[in-house]
């Protein structure tokens, strides 16, 4: 048998064996005869495969279901296969409905469309309590297929709060504006989001070996959606202009977009970088995502076909993008006479 790790705030049920100079690593079930699962020896593949049976550990169903569990279940089992700011998004937002739901506890079948409608009144920022019903809503559908409840689900039929989609366009002026404001760092991210029309963290996240065989290959992490923006023209000419401050660095990141030190950056650093640079250049009102709608705004008006700016964007469907587009300038249209 794997033997227990002996060092404090070890991984439970991770055992490991020394085989000659190799170290194989197992998943420990527990109970007697102790039965054990084979993880391999590569300690990250290990550590992936651990979480996936440590998440399969039956927990005991409580004689009464309250929302924390099954709130709790969910996020345990389904939240961790989406995208990483999902998952981000949703602990926040369950976090929210906590405080509500729970305090005090409050049984899961006892929740009706009223209770629904009362958070949506109670919740101050009306955007983020769509965001949150959308998860509760999520939360009981997931129920029902675990067989925790046969009830309808209580979010249907509850309208949320109406929101206003973002129509901000950024006019080439205050493009210039911000760019000659920002830092070098900053200069290369606004040049790529707006060359490729990404989305702020996927253009983060581009690193070094996207760049191959003639073409910047992006994988979103939005959608996982697979685009691939041909290596020319201006785009090309950015690249090796980072590649060439890159080299002034002794020991730097494969990332494309990195700081005055070569490290990469997050978003929330990145959104920080553009807030300083809009208020150096007296700019208010938006937001460095809005450049992926400049981008796909500026390809359509300049091939005058919008399908051009769908396959840029990564759209599943046209009318996605002409939502994204046009609202931001208004249909160009002639004159009567």
């Amino acid at each position: 048998m794997g033997r227990k790790p002996t060092k404090p705030n070890a991984i439970p049920r991770l055992r490991l064996r020394v085989r000659g100079r190799t170290t194989f690593y197992y998943y420990d079930h527990g109970g007697k005869p102790r039965k054990e699962t084979p993880l391999g020896s590569d300690y990250g593949l290990a550590i992936k495969r651990w979480a996936e049976l440590e998440r399969a550990v039956a927990i005991p169903k409580p004689a009464l279901l309250m929302f924390r569990w099954v709130g709790e279940s969910y996020m345990r089992e389904i939240v961790p296969s989406k995208a990483a700011r999902t998952q981000a998004d949703n602990r926040r937002e369950f976090e929210w409905l906590l405080k509500y739901f729970d305090k005090p506890p409050c049984a899961f079948e006892s929740i009706e469309p009223l209770h629904v409608g009362q958070y949506l009144a109670w919740r101050t920022a009306k955007v983020r309590a769509n965001r949150e019903k959308a998860l509760l809503s999520a939360i009981w559908n997931y129920a029902r297929v675990k067989g925790y409840t046969a009830l309808p689900n209580p979010c249907a039929g509850v309208k949320g709060h109406k929101e206003r989609g973002r129509d901000e366009y950024i006019e080439d002026a205050q493009f210039e504006a911000i760019w000659q404001a920002a830092d070098v760092c900053l200069r290369d991210a606004m040049d790529i989001a707006y060359l490729t029309g990404q989305r702020p963290d996927d253009v983060v996240r581009l690193s070094e070996m996207d760049v191959r065989d003639g073409s910047v290959n992006i994988g979103q992490g939005k959608t996982r959606t697979k685009v691939r923006i041909e290596n020319i023209g201006e785009l090309s000419l950015v690249l090796d202009r980072i590649r060439e401050r890159k080299r002034g660095y002794k020991v730097h990141s494969t990332r494309l977009v990195v700081n005055e030190h070569g490290r990469s950056i997050g978003v929330n650093a990145l959104s920080r970088r553009w807030a300083k640079a809009c208020e150096k250049a007296k700019v208010v009102g938006l937001q460095f995502r809005d450049l992926r709608a400049k981008a796909a705004t500026d390809k359509e008006e300049s091939t005058g076909n919008i399908r051009d700016a769908q396959r840029q964007l990564g759209h599943a469907n046209v009318r996605m993008t002409e939502h994204y587009t046009r609202n931001r300038r208004g249909a160009k249209v002639k004159p009567t006479r």
